[in-house]
Protein backbone atom coordinates (compact mmCIF):
# COMPACT_ATOMS: atom_id res chain seq x y z
CA UNK A 1 0.00 0.00 0.00
CA UNK A 2 3.22 2.65 1.05
CA UNK A 3 4.64 2.19 -2.44
CA UNK A 4 1.85 3.20 -4.16
CA UNK A 5 1.37 6.05 -2.52
CA UNK A 6 5.13 6.78 -2.90
CA UNK A 7 4.79 7.96 -5.76
CA UNK A 8 2.12 10.27 -5.80
CA UNK A 9 3.71 11.93 -2.33
CA UNK A 10 6.80 12.38 -4.56
CA UNK A 11 4.80 14.04 -7.41
CA UNK A 12 3.13 16.74 -5.77
CA UNK A 13 6.67 17.55 -4.00
CA UNK A 14 7.76 18.50 -7.45
CA UNK A 15 4.75 20.43 -8.36
CA UNK A 16 5.07 21.95 -4.92
CA UNK A 17 8.60 22.75 -5.02
CA UNK A 18 9.05 23.93 -8.60
CA UNK A 19 6.13 26.38 -7.72
CA UNK A 20 8.37 28.04 -5.22
CA UNK A 21 11.40 28.22 -7.42
CA UNK A 22 9.38 29.59 -10.79
CA UNK A 23 8.02 32.14 -8.39
CA UNK A 24 11.42 32.70 -6.62
CA UNK A 25 13.45 33.17 -9.72
CA UNK A 26 11.27 32.62 -13.05
CA UNK A 27 10.47 29.58 -14.69
CA UNK A 28 12.82 30.33 -17.75
CA UNK A 29 15.72 30.33 -15.14
CA UNK A 30 14.66 27.01 -13.20
CA UNK A 31 16.13 23.67 -14.85
CA UNK A 32 14.74 20.25 -13.68
CA UNK A 33 18.35 19.78 -12.33
CA UNK A 34 17.56 22.72 -9.84
CA UNK A 35 14.17 21.34 -8.75
CA UNK A 36 15.91 17.80 -8.54
CA UNK A 37 18.99 19.24 -6.33
CA UNK A 38 16.56 21.68 -4.07
CA UNK A 39 14.45 18.34 -3.58
CA UNK A 40 17.38 16.36 -2.70
CA UNK A 41 16.53 13.58 -5.27
CA UNK A 42 18.10 12.32 -8.52
CA UNK A 43 17.51 13.82 -12.02
CA UNK A 44 16.23 10.42 -12.63
CA UNK A 45 13.59 10.41 -10.27
CA UNK A 46 12.29 13.46 -11.13
CA UNK A 47 12.04 12.15 -14.99
CA UNK A 48 9.88 9.26 -14.02
CA UNK A 49 7.22 11.44 -12.53
CA UNK A 50 7.91 14.65 -15.08
CA UNK A 51 9.77 13.82 -19.09
CA UNK A 52 10.36 18.03 -19.13
CA UNK A 53 10.22 21.55 -17.30
CA UNK A 54 7.36 22.05 -20.02
CA UNK A 55 5.10 19.43 -18.37
CA UNK A 56 5.78 20.76 -14.77
CA UNK A 57 4.25 23.90 -15.99
CA UNK A 58 1.31 22.14 -17.28
CA UNK A 59 0.14 20.69 -14.18
CA UNK A 60 0.66 23.65 -12.45
CA UNK A 61 -1.17 25.55 -15.08
CA UNK A 62 -3.98 23.16 -14.41
CA UNK A 63 -3.82 23.57 -10.45
CA UNK A 64 -4.16 27.33 -11.81
CA UNK A 65 -7.25 26.95 -13.31
CA UNK A 66 -9.13 25.28 -10.85
CA UNK A 67 -7.91 27.80 -8.34
CA UNK A 68 -9.67 30.18 -10.88
CA UNK A 69 -12.95 27.59 -11.75
CA UNK A 70 -15.22 29.29 -9.40
CA UNK A 71 -14.31 32.83 -9.47
CA UNK A 72 -15.02 33.34 -12.89
CA UNK A 73 -18.35 30.85 -13.22
CA UNK A 74 -21.01 32.76 -14.15
CA UNK A 75 -22.23 35.15 -11.42
CA UNK A 76 -25.40 34.45 -9.25
CA UNK A 77 -28.67 35.55 -10.00
CA UNK A 78 -29.10 38.81 -8.29
CA UNK A 79 -27.50 42.10 -8.80
CA UNK A 80 -24.41 43.38 -7.63
CA UNK A 81 -22.82 45.62 -6.02
CA UNK A 82 -19.24 47.41 -4.99
CA UNK A 83 -18.25 44.66 -2.75
CA UNK A 84 -18.82 41.89 -5.09
CA UNK A 85 -16.43 43.84 -7.05
CA UNK A 86 -13.96 44.17 -4.44
CA UNK A 87 -14.15 40.39 -3.61
CA UNK A 88 -13.56 39.58 -7.36
CA UNK A 89 -10.50 41.02 -7.58
CA UNK A 90 -9.17 40.55 -4.03
CA UNK A 91 -9.65 36.75 -5.18
CA UNK A 92 -8.00 37.10 -8.47
CA UNK A 93 -4.98 38.71 -7.03
CA UNK A 94 -4.18 36.28 -4.34
CA UNK A 95 -4.27 33.53 -7.30
CA UNK A 96 -2.16 35.44 -9.74
CA UNK A 97 0.19 35.86 -6.77
CA UNK A 98 0.44 32.36 -5.39
CA UNK A 99 1.18 31.40 -9.52
CA UNK A 100 2.94 34.88 -10.38
CA UNK A 101 5.72 32.62 -12.40
CA UNK A 102 3.14 32.29 -15.34
CA UNK A 103 2.66 36.38 -15.46
CA UNK A 104 6.59 37.63 -14.38
CA UNK A 105 7.36 35.76 -17.54
CA UNK A 106 4.29 35.56 -19.70
CA UNK A 107 5.40 35.82 -23.57
CA UNK A 108 7.96 33.65 -23.00
CA UNK A 109 5.95 30.76 -20.56
CA UNK A 110 3.17 30.79 -23.75
CA UNK A 111 5.44 30.03 -26.20
CA UNK A 112 6.61 27.33 -25.39
CA UNK A 113 3.69 25.42 -25.19
CA UNK A 114 0.49 26.34 -27.36
CA UNK A 115 -1.72 24.10 -25.03
CA UNK A 116 -0.71 25.80 -22.38
CA UNK A 117 -1.28 29.73 -24.47
CA UNK A 118 -4.55 28.28 -25.62
CA UNK A 119 -5.76 27.66 -22.46
CA UNK A 120 -4.27 31.33 -20.60
CA UNK A 121 -6.35 32.60 -23.43
CA UNK A 122 -9.48 31.39 -22.64
CA UNK A 123 -9.11 32.01 -19.04
CA UNK A 124 -8.53 35.90 -19.89
CA UNK A 125 -11.26 35.88 -22.29
CA UNK A 126 -13.41 34.65 -19.77
CA UNK A 127 -12.22 36.87 -16.94
CA UNK A 128 -13.15 39.58 -19.41
CA UNK A 129 -16.46 38.58 -19.49
CA UNK A 130 -16.75 38.34 -15.77
CA UNK A 131 -15.76 41.94 -15.03
CA UNK A 132 -18.72 42.82 -17.96
CA UNK A 133 -21.43 40.80 -16.21
CA UNK A 134 -20.23 42.07 -12.88
CA UNK A 135 -20.73 45.98 -13.96
CA UNK A 136 -24.05 45.04 -16.29
CA UNK A 137 -25.53 44.20 -12.86
CA UNK A 138 -23.95 47.01 -10.85
CA UNK A 139 -25.56 49.22 -13.63
CA UNK A 140 -29.22 47.48 -13.06
CA UNK A 141 -28.41 47.68 -9.50
CA UNK A 142 -28.18 51.59 -9.87
CA UNK A 143 -25.04 51.12 -8.13
CA UNK A 144 -23.00 51.84 -11.49
CA UNK A 145 -24.05 54.29 -14.38
CA UNK A 146 -22.22 53.28 -18.01
CA UNK A 147 -22.98 52.53 -21.57
CA UNK A 148 -22.38 48.89 -22.78
CA UNK A 149 -19.72 50.77 -24.98
CA UNK A 150 -18.28 51.61 -21.11
CA UNK A 151 -18.66 48.63 -19.81
CA UNK A 152 -16.49 46.68 -23.28
CA UNK A 153 -13.74 49.60 -22.73
CA UNK A 154 -13.94 49.12 -18.57
CA UNK A 155 -13.23 45.11 -19.06
CA UNK A 156 -10.92 45.42 -21.90
CA UNK A 157 -8.52 47.50 -19.35
CA UNK A 158 -9.30 45.74 -16.44
CA UNK A 159 -8.13 42.64 -18.24
CA UNK A 160 -4.88 44.50 -19.69
CA UNK A 161 -3.82 45.84 -16.30
CA UNK A 162 -4.49 42.44 -14.64
CA UNK A 163 -2.70 40.23 -17.44
CA UNK A 164 0.60 42.78 -17.50
CA UNK A 165 1.01 44.07 -14.47
CA UNK A 166 3.72 41.67 -12.93
CA UNK A 167 5.67 42.20 -16.34
CA UNK A 168 5.10 46.20 -15.46
CA UNK A 169 6.60 45.21 -12.44
CA UNK A 170 9.35 43.21 -13.71
CA UNK A 171 10.25 46.50 -15.72
CA UNK A 172 9.72 49.45 -13.88
CA UNK A 173 12.53 51.28 -12.06
CA UNK A 174 10.52 52.40 -9.12
CA UNK A 175 9.73 48.77 -8.36
CA UNK A 176 12.78 46.24 -8.63
CA UNK A 177 11.25 44.10 -6.24
CA UNK A 178 8.44 41.99 -5.94
CA UNK A 179 6.00 41.65 -3.67
CA UNK A 180 2.51 40.86 -2.80
CA UNK A 181 2.00 44.25 -2.05
CA UNK A 182 2.53 44.78 -5.64
CA UNK A 183 -0.41 43.28 -6.72
CA UNK A 184 -2.18 45.41 -4.12
CA UNK A 185 -1.24 48.22 -6.21
CA UNK A 186 -2.77 46.50 -9.30
CA UNK A 187 -5.89 45.78 -7.27
CA UNK A 188 -6.29 49.82 -6.80
CA UNK A 189 -5.39 50.53 -9.98
CA UNK A 190 -8.46 48.08 -11.82
CA UNK A 191 -10.85 49.91 -8.71
CA UNK A 192 -9.56 53.51 -10.09
CA UNK A 193 -10.73 52.23 -13.79
CA UNK A 194 -14.12 51.82 -12.26
CA UNK A 195 -14.41 54.21 -9.52
CA UNK A 196 -15.38 57.32 -12.22
CA UNK A 197 -18.46 55.50 -13.16
CA UNK A 198 -20.07 54.64 -9.64
CA UNK A 199 -22.90 56.30 -8.53
CA UNK A 200 -23.06 58.13 -4.76
CA UNK A 201 -22.76 56.38 -2.32
CA UNK A 202 -20.84 53.51 -3.89
CA UNK A 203 -18.00 55.86 -5.26
CA UNK A 204 -16.82 56.60 -1.58
CA UNK A 205 -17.58 52.68 -0.62
CA UNK A 206 -15.03 52.36 -3.45
CA UNK A 207 -12.76 54.54 -2.32
CA UNK A 208 -12.58 53.07 1.40
CA UNK A 209 -11.88 49.77 0.08
CA UNK A 210 -9.51 50.49 -2.01
CA UNK A 211 -7.77 51.67 0.76
CA UNK A 212 -7.07 48.07 2.08
CA UNK A 213 -4.58 47.52 -0.90
CA UNK A 214 -2.06 50.70 -0.77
Amino acid sequence: MSERKRPRRTRERIVETSLSLFNQHGAPNVTTADIAGEMGISPGNLYYHFHNKDEIVAELFDAFERRLEDLLAAPVERLGDVEDLWLFLHLLFEAMWDYRFIYRDLDENLSRDRRVALRFARVVERGKNTVIELCRSMVASGAMSASERDIAAIAANVTLVATYWISYQKISSKARDESAGSLGRAAYQVLSLIAPFLEGSNRALLERLSQDYL
